[in-house]
């Protein structure tokens, strides 16, 4: 069967370019003009994963994600955003989105990030791993992360980050080997995403009072490890 893909957006000319560049490459495709069709449609549809615009009448993006997520909804979700600022993706991120790209963005550079998204879910729903680290442990099957018995809510791509450090604990990880490994493409350093990332992870690790685990290697990257 093929890999189902929403668009919900109300820009005509990005639906057409969309629709046409993931169509030739083997995707069904659905588009909804608003976030209200889109939560319908995402219940009628049922797609592996959804393009989301931010501005848009009636539910703009960001709602329309927040009433998902809240649903219980876990489906892969890239947000699109014409505003490069990072109030808007932190905002896009916190609510519940796996990734997102500023307009104007290639097409090669969309497609690329959809398939790493679907290929990041067929993994997940193949886990069944239990890890830990220290105070942190993740049930990967229940996509569940508690912290000295403090559950911690976290977006889809800060779980799948996490779960890459708790893989690799007390070992450094390059900006280029995360971005390959989270996002499925390679780091161009021309974006601030995995900072951003690092960032709101850090934030809600620590915001029940624990020590800094996700340590910076200047130069290098970054490792999971305990304070010295």
């Amino acid at each position: 069967m093929r890999p189902r893909i929403l668009i919900v957006d109300d820009d005509e000319k990005i639906i057409s370019m969309l629709r046409r560049g993931l169509a030739f490459e083997g995707y069904e495709v659905h588009t909804a003009a608003n976030g209200a069709e889109g939560l319908k449609m995402v219940l009628n549809e049922e797609p592996d994963a959804v393009i989301l615009d931010v501005m848009m009448p009636q539910v703009d993006g960001f709602e329309a994600l927040r009433r998902l997520r809240e649903g219980g909804s876990r489906i892969p979700v890239l947000m699109l955003t014409a505003k490069d600022e990072l109030e808007n993706r932190v905002k896009g991120l916190d609510t519940g989105a796996d990734d997102y790209l500023v307009k104007p963005f290639a097409l090669e550079e969309l497609l690329a990030r959809i398939r790493a998204l679907l290929r990041r879910n067929s993994s997940d729903e193949q886990s069944t791993s239990k890890l830990t680290f220290e105070d942190i442990s993740m049930d990967v099957s229940a996509r569940e992360v508690l912290r000295g018995g403090q559950r911690l809510e976290l977006t889809a791509k800060e779980f799948e980050l996490l779960h890459l450090f708790l893989l690799n604990p007390k070992r450094v990880l390059s900006r280029d080997l995360i971005m390959d490994k989270i996002w499925g493409y390679d780091y161009s350093g021309e974006s601030n995403v995995l900072e951003v990332y690092i960032a709101m992870l850090r934030q809600k690790t620590e915001e029940h009072g624990g020590k800094r685990v996700i340590q910076t290697i200047r130069g290098a990257g970054y490792i999971l490890r305990g304070e010295r």
